[in-house]
């Protein structure tokens, strides 16, 4: 019986299953070929092709063992270079990405027994930084091409480079800072006694009658000057105990003003439960008819649990806030203010601010009626019902 064709189902699933790793036990390394059962490796082994290979192998071993441990030397140390370049990876990391390539030198074939001889060779060699820790053995690419070690050393000297260049313009500042204080003498202060040269007196001569009249009208000058102070200060305290300050009249836009600031400085809650409110059902854990289905508020519960009632089925539900969200409507809608200093307020949303993930509503009851309130977060507000 011939071959089977190319297409046909036999020949298409010979070749899904010789694809991927399969059973070191069913690999020949010498013909390099893989079966897929015993009995096929059974097969192989009686072929002539795989008795003229061994008697091949025969003739020198040494020299297939050191040709094939070469292949995965070059082939395991090209990986680690490429993939994980000077990384401390582990060895054991770097052998299952070897094998994961079907065709790969088998380490039974090679001069190593295990992989931790393998990784000792590595560092005895000086191709690998190596070290054990109680995860098992480490390894480190070490990097010895002319291209890169010529890089490190431009960088290293241009690094040098620089902090020659630092230490240059530190010590010439240095030295103008010295030059310049050693033109200045300091000049440090002298103490002396104040010691009069000339004893000599001073006297003045002045007519009696000019003295007294001198006298005199200084005096006066001071007393009236006295008496002017006094009578003003009196005359001001008499006009501020006899006339009261009048508070000033404030306006309507002023008092809506105030009421607006103190609505800003009302604390926030934990709680946003209302009644009469649209929220949607976003907690998993019920069936899955429920989830992301709007409801209505029908009762709130110690503030933190409510009594909802389904939109589209009309089930009623219990549940805690924190499985509910606020539903926004389409602009033009009334919407009822949950958290924050309008809390309870009812209001007409304006407009919608995605980026800013807020709206902005006409106050629709209250004192503030008719008041505009920009930048309401989302969970602040919800469409009623």
């Amino acid at each position: 019986m011939g071959k089977s064709d190319f297409l046909s189902p036999k020949a298409i699933s010979n070749r899904i299953k010789s694809k991927g790793l399969q059973k070191l036990r069913w690999y020949c390394q010498m013909c390099q070929k893989q079966c897929r059962d015993e009995n096929g490796f059974k097969c192989h082994c009686m072929s002539q092709s795989h008795q003229r290979q061994l008697l091949l192998a025969a003739e020198n071993p040494q020299q297939f063992m050191d040709y094939f441990s070469e292949e995965f030397r070059r082939d395991f140390l090209e990986l680690l270079r490429r993939q994980f370049g000077t990384r401390r990876v582990h060895n054991n990391v770097v052998y299952n990405e070897y094998i994961s390539h079907r065709e790969h030198i088998h380490m039974n074939a090679t001069q190593w027994e295990t992989l931790t001889d393998f990784t000792k060779w590595l560092g005895r060699e000086g191709l690998c930084r190596v070290d054990e820790t109680p995860k098992g053995w480490y390894i480190q690419y070490i990097d010895r091409d002319p291209e890169t070690i010529h890089r490190q050393q431009e960088q290293e000297r241009k690094k040098k480079q620089d902090l020659d260049d630092e230490e240059k313009t530190a010590k010439l500042i240095e030295q103008q800072v010295r030059r310049g204080l050693e033109g200045k003498e300091l000049e440090t202060p002298v103490y002396t006694e104040l010691n009069r040269e000339n004893k000599e007196k001073v006297t003045f001569k002045l007519n009696k009658g000019s003295s007294t009249s001198v006298a005199a009208s200084s005096q006066t000058s001071v007393l009236a000057l006295k008496m002017v102070e006094g009578a003003v200060k009196r005359a001001g305290a008499a006009y501020c105990s006899g006339q009261p300050k009048k508070k000033k009249k404030k306006s309507a836009l002023d008092e809506m003003m105030e009421l607006e600031e103190e609505k800003k400085r009302t604390p926030r809650t934990d709680y946003w439960l209302q009644t009469d409110i649209i929220v949607r059902i976003v907690t998993k854990k019920l069936e899955r008819k429920y989830h992301r289905k709007k409801a209505v508020v029908k009762e709130v519960i110690d503030k933190y649990t409510a009594i909802v009632k389904v939109i589209d089925s009309g089930d009623k539900l219990k549940l805690d806030q924190t499985h509910l969200e606020t539903v926004i409507p389409a602009p033009g809608k009334k919407v009822l203010v949950l958290n924050g200093g309008y809390r309870g307020n009812e209001g007409i949303l304006e407009s919608i601010n995605e980026k800013r993930f807020s709206v902005t509503i006409t106050i629709d009851s209250g004192p503030l009626k008719g008041h505009k309130v920009e930048d309401i977060q989302y969970e602040d507000v919800s469409k009623l019902a």
